[in-house]
């Protein structure tokens, strides 16, 4: 048999039928005589709705239905992770709207147009009530309060009992206010949807085409909604322009054309705009981080202590989860950090809903630890790799239980940031970057340093997978995940053709269709090799154990001596004249009563967790508060590496998303919470040309915990990039006295931090958290219940 195919780089096979435009998403899908809804959004943050009047819209041309939420008469909408039951979210706001753009009534008609023009004559009585928009305001006495069940706006929180004990011991406390500020998803392609009923006996009841990361998470949540049987709903999804974290489960807008299908009879659909994404999409991070970092004077660490409040926005959005789950699972990092303390709020504003966002919860983990690591160096006089490298924990080390429950499988830390600080040439950029400001030059030079762990393929579910090989010797592959752009179809065909010797153009892929996969949790949290992946080598080597014992049958051997020959057939060993091509094999195992086709449901051996380090290096021009950056060298250890050309595209696209947090975008309100940033004219989304070139490489430790080796990749250059891309404009102003600069580093930002340096500001990064947190349940011992769920 031809050598492995796994560790080369192979183009997706998946991408000529988008280059060519035979890619079908939901937005080209051609319908029977389709309806188009409209949404009526509140353009106030908070307000009581006393009344819709919707007579003069029922009469506009073109139109078939108008609903507000009492013609729905829909029950609550299922969650993905509940964080507070009193915080129930309806497909329409039935008498309180909670953030500008929360969709109040809907118009069906027969046009796109016809829709948007009835918009106009829905007439909804507003009653303006005071917003809670900043999140650490919403947590002050006498805030306007989002549910009168809870009496104030912490949806949930929790503290340890240890506080700031953790910190005694210490010879030196750095302290920090750090904001991991809110973030839009922004795909490229927005929510969509089209649902399709049919009334046939034999036929589904309801056929969904949506854009969706789960297409049976999404099925389950609708079944939940609708009270349907589960085998009378198909849930279908074609290709999708991007997700990252934001297309997860059913929305109000889903809902809503949903039931107004299943009212009309009529094929219903509905595509998000540009600024209603920016309004309603799930937004991301949206975390406010008061943490304390202990150390004695050779730079160990004695303790760490954190408060974090996560902005959960309007009805308690499952990002409110994230500040409680994956940020305090993660929050010891790659460090030996003796005694931890975490005290966690998710908090109600009157803003779009926080949800997930490539990496949900780590990046923000990350983001501060590393913050604190470089605040500490600045503090001791030290190095930021060499303080990094005293506290590292260290390979012999693992496995290894963090003090807030996390599993670490295999580690070696200082591994990529060795490889990183040798490729950016680390001791000749401090030389030039000293050189500059001893020559007073008014562009100076930053180097930011990262060193990061995260945790992917978490949660108790496994993954299903089919593989079968047909008569024609074709093998087809069927699986629970559900790829938009992540390279399922070529990673998981190399899996089949590399062990069963089938050439890989002849490997079929079928995914995200709940008709054709029974089962499935779809993709996210970096889960899609290391479940899917093993799922489908698991069902690939029962299919080949199965072949074997049918070959051996018909060659007169024993199943011991079948092997792949050098041409993909089945012989045996010794023997080159003999074999059995797959078609044949497939034949036969027909001949015998079952097609040739075996499924798998893995279960993994726990999470794991990738690592790595980065380097940033910006240019900060001193006269304007302009950051350019220069390179930026990403080198991140997913364990196996199955495909190294698709692995360096989830480095490079996690890096800019990264980066760009770091020095551009930012999602922002208005006092009365009227968004600011509801276009790309004014969301700062970075170009091609705003990017360095990317040095992306990696390192591999092979994980215990699946038979791939294989860790997550999908969001570890977004958590590596951030920090280090912030610790860089910083260290670029450190001998000024500037000592912390919050994310974006925006021009006017970085200017009035130079400026009060010069002016002898000593601009402290810290204040103390809203005394809330004085007032939380103490925590029980031992790991969050939401740590592994929350990216599973």
């Amino acid at each position: 048999m031809p050598g492995s195919l796994l560790g080369t780089e192979v183009r997706r096979v998946e991408d000529p039928e988008l280059l060519v435009g035979r890619g079908s998403y939901v937005d080209n899908l051609r319908l029977d005589k389709p309806l188009y809804v409209g949404f009526v959004r509140s353009p106030f943050a908070h307000a009581l709705i006393n009344g819709i009047d919707t007579s003069e819209a029922e009469k506009a041309p073109g139109v078939v239905a108008v609903y507000t939420a009492a013609d729905l008469d829909l029950p609550a909408l299922p969650v993905f992770i509940e964080l507070n039951p009193s915080c129930a979210r309806y497909a329409l706001a039935p008498d309180r709207a909670r953030f500008a753009g929360e969709p109040v009534a809907a118009v069906v008609a027969e046009s796109a147009t016809a829709a948007a023009d009835a918009l106009e004559l829905v007439d909804v009585d507003y009653e303006p009530l005071p917003a809670a928009v900043d999140v650490e305001q919403a947590l002050e006495p006498g805030a306007p309060v989002q549910f009168a069940a809870l009496e104030s706006n912490v949806a949930k929180g929790e503290r340890d009992e240890a506080g700031e004990k953790v910190l005694e011991g210490a010879d030196v406390v750095v302290r920090a206010r750090i904001e991991n500020q809110r973030l839009a998803v922004a795909p490229m392609e927005g929510n969509v949807i089209a649902a399709v009923p049919s009334a046939g006996a034999d036929d589904f009841d309801m056929t969904i085409h949506v854009a969706t990361q789960m297409p049976h998470g999404f099925k389950a949540a609708a079944v939940k909604l609708f009270g349907w049987e589960p085998d009378r709903v198909r849930v279908i999804t074609p290709h999708v322009g991007g997700a990252f974290g934001g297309k997860v489960g059913v929305t109000a807008e889903h809902a809503v054309v949903i039931e107004a299908a299943r009212r009309l009879g009529r094929p219903v659909r509905w595509t998000e705009t540009r600024s209603e994404n920016l309004q309603a999409m799930p937004q991301g991070r949206a975390q406010v981080q008061y943490a304390e970092l202990g150390l004695r004077s050779d730079g160990t660490i004695v303790g760490l202590r954190c408060r974090v409040i996560g902005d959960a926005g309007a009805y308690a959005g499952f990002g409110g989860v994230l500040a409680l789950g994956p940020t305090r699972t993660m929050s010891q990092g790659v460090y030996r950090i003796p005694r931890i303390s975490y005290d966690g709020i998710a908090a109600l504003t009157n803003t779009t809903p926080v949800g997930a966002f490539r990496g949900a919860g780590r990046p923000e983990a990350a983001a501060m630890l590393e913050r604190l690591m470089d605040l500490a160096a600045v503090e001791l006089d030290l190095d930021p790799v060499e303080i990094r490298r005293r506290n590292f924990l260290q390979p012999e080390e693992f496995p290894y239980t963090t003090l807030t429950g996390a599993s670490y499988d295999t580690g070696d830390y200082d591994l990529p940031l060795r490889e990183a600080l040798r490729l950016a040439g680390y001791e000749d950029l401090r030389a030039e970057q000293a050189r500059r400001i001893e020559a007073g030059e008014n562009v100076l030079l930053g180097i930011g340093v990262a060193a990061y762990v995260e945790i992917t393929g978490g949660g108790a579910g496994g993954e299903y997978a089919e593989v079968g090989v047909g008569a024609d010797g074709r093998a087809t592959i069927k699986v629970g995940t559900s790829g938009h752009g992540q390279g399922h179809p070529t990673s998981f065909s190399m899996i089949v053709a590399d062990l069963l010797g089938i050439p890989l153009e002849s490997v079929d892929f079928m995914q995200s269709d709940t008709a054709v996969v029974p089962r499935g949790g779809g993709t996210g949290g970096s889960r899609s090799l290391q479940l899917g992946g093993s799922a489908v080598r698991e069902a690939a080597d029962l299919v080949l154990q199965r072949a074997k014992e049918l070959a051996a049958a018909r060659l007169e051997a024993s199943v011991e001596d079948i092997e792949i020959t050098q041409d993909g057939r089945l012989g045996v060993v010794g023997v080159p004249s003999s074999g059995l091509s797959w078609g044949e094999i497939a034949r036969a195992a027909e001949e015998d009563g079952r097609p040739l086709a075996e499924e798998t449901d893995f279960k993994s051996g726990g999470a794991t967790f990738p690592f790595g380090a980065h380097v940033s290096v910006v240019e900060v021009d001193v006269e304007t508060g302009f950051v350019r950056p220069l390179r930026h060298i990403a080198v991140d250890d997913c364990g196996r590496v199955l495909n190294p050309l698709i692995v360096r595209g989830q480095q490079h696209g996690g890096a800019v998303q990264g980066i760009s947090q770091a020095l551009w975008e930012q999602v922002s309100y208005d006092e009365d919470g009227n968004p600011v940033t509801a276009s790309f004219a004014d969301y700062m989304i970075p170009s091609a040309a705003d990017v360095p070139d990317l040095e992306a490489v990696n390192t591999e430790t092979p994980t215990t915990r699946n038979p791939m080796g294989a860790k997550g990749i999908g969001e570890s250059a977004t958590i590596g990039s951030t920090p280090a891309v912030q610790n860089a404009v910083i260290d670029a102003l450190k001998h000024l006295g500037v000592r912390h600069i919050d994310m974006p580093a925006s021009p006017q930002r970085v200017w009035r931090a130079i400026r009060a340096a010069r002016d002898g500001e000593l601009v402290s990064s810290w204040r103390e958290p809203p005394a809330a947190f004085a007032g939380l349940p103490v925590r029980a011992a031992g790991p969050s219940p939401d740590a592994d769920e929350a990216v599973a």
